[in-house]
């Protein structure tokens, strides 16, 4: 049985705060959010990019939130979706919202770091509004690459710092020392306590920084669709060999 908009309506405040704005029945559930319609805002700039007919396609939507993403992924047909999250509350919402969107959709308590326990590889890996939230980011895409990404993966992380992106060799001197001080030079901006008013806003990077850490873990970026969001496909990492994986699990 359908519910109606008042118990939709109720069963938002009840799920409240929310962080992503979804129409739920003509109910908004962030209507007042501070970036405006998100992420339905941000959505439209790079939803072209990614292939809109996912018929037989497994999901993997990584940080899902509320789970916005993982309701557009279902609207393109994709067989199995599947979308963690390690905050009880925004599972919940994003429960609420497939239910109210009916969509066939699974949703679990995982963090990143344990994504080797889901024991399979998904065709489309979504790893948005994640990587600048967790204290071992190069772990975290080390882990995707090496456990659960099978194809394509939707990647984007919070930039600061120069947006351009330099041509850097593959080695130099130790001598070499005004490099570091280029602006342009791939640099992760460390925060010890707060941005935002979020502590858990731990490492925010620059253009050249998010590009050169998705090609070490073993990603090539086919589009750049958004100032903050990458499509990629699986390939060989940069250096073979170097990356650490916690056994956290078996992958097929």
């Amino acid at each position: 049985m359908r519910l109606s908009t008042d118990d939709i309506r109720d069963r938002v405040e009840a799920l409240a705060p929310w962080f992503h704005n979804l129409d739920l029945g003509g109910v908004q559930t962030a209507p007042g959010h501070f970036l405006g319609d998100y992420p339905r805002m941000k959505w439209r700039h790079f939803a072209e990019s990614i292939p809109a007919d996912l018929t037989g396609r497994s999901v993997l939507d990584i940080g899902c939130n509320a789970g916005f993403y993982s309701i557009e992924m279902k609207k393109r047909g994709a067989e199995r979706v599947l979308g963690i999250d390690s905050d009880d509350l925004y599972l919940n919402q994003a429960r609420f919202a497939a239910e109210v969107a009916e969509a066939d959709i699974e949703f679990r308590n995982l963090s990143v770091y344990d994504v080797a326990a889901l024991g399979e590889r998904f065709d489309f890996v979504i790893f948005m509004g994640v990587f600048y939230h967790l204290r071992h980011p190069l772990l975290a895409l080390d882990l995707v690459r090496e456990h659960v990404a099978g194809d394509l993966m939707l990647f984007q992380s919070m930039q600061r710092g120069s947006s351009r992106v330099m041509a850097v060799a593959e080695n130099y001197p130790f001598s070499e020392e005004a490099l570091f001080d280029d602006p342009d030079y791939p640099r992760m901006h460390f925060i010890e306590q707060r941005y935002a008013d979020d502590p858990t806003n731990w490492w925010v990077p620059n253009a050249g920084a998010v590009e050169a850490m998705l090609r070490s873990a073993g990603f090539a970026i086919l589009d750049h669709p958004e100032a903050e969001v990458y499509l990629c496909r699986i390939a060989a990492p940069a250096m073979p060999g170097a990356a650490v994986y916690p056994d956290k699990g078996d992958t097929p």
